[in-house]
């Protein structure tokens, strides 16, 4: 079982979610697309084999290290099925952490002023991932980026999370490329745009 140390007269800190894969970890059964395992979450336990395609994307032993620790910070609760099989689910405190970085809700914050700095969106997905492509697309749009070019979106604000996690969400992380630039040619049309004159 993975444990985060920490001083026995300080609270314990809040377990850091900025992998996507531990926010798609814990979308997913907010969603509730069951994960069940045979045995119990001890040392000798598995995934069962029957189990929804979304989970078997995730390298299982990766999967295992995950849920050992949301269960150690008490995200996410283990109860015992009729059959002897263990199902995982959300605690109150997993889903209160789910809305934090939730797809549906998520923003780039606004600082109270632009450092002049452009974080820009680069990409190259293959055409049989073009169902990601578009949904990569809509996603970045509906963020508030600007489509420079048909591949390329623009933003003023720091947005790094956010680009790490969707792209890992539609499954192209490794082709999405994330840059911060200034200086750029063409600027006043940005700037306009998101009325930064």
């Amino acid at each position: 079982m993975i444990m985060h140390r920490c001083s026995r007269n300080k609270k314990r800190s809040q377990p850091r979610l900025y992998s996507p894969l531990k926010q798609k970890i814990l979308l997913l059964l907010s969603a509730g697309v069951a994960l069940s395992f045979a045995g119990t979450l001890g040392r000798q336990w598995r995934i069962i084999e029957d189990i929804p395609r979304e989970w078997k994307k995730i390298n299982r032993q990766y999967l295992y290290r995950i849920i050992r620790e949301f269960r150690d910070r008490e995200l996410v609760s283990a109860k015992e099925n009729e059959d002897g099989t263990m199902s995982v689910f959300l605690t109150e405190k997993g889903r209160e952490r789910v809305l934090t970085f939730d797809d549906t809700k998520m923003r780039i914050e606004k600082p109270s002023r632009w450092d002049g700095k452009w974080h820009v969106v680069l990409f190259d997905i293959p055409e049989k991932h073009k169902l990601a492509r578009e949904a990569l697309r809509s996603k970045l749009r509906e963020l508030g980026f600007h489509q420079w070019q048909r591949s390329v979106f623009v933003h003023p604000y720091p947005c790094r999370e956010q680009v790490d996690f969707i792209s890992a969400f539609f499954n192209v992380r490794t082709h999405v490329r994330y840059a911060v630039m200034t200086n750029m040619t063409n600027e006043a049309e940005l700037r306009l745009h998101f009325n930064l004159i």
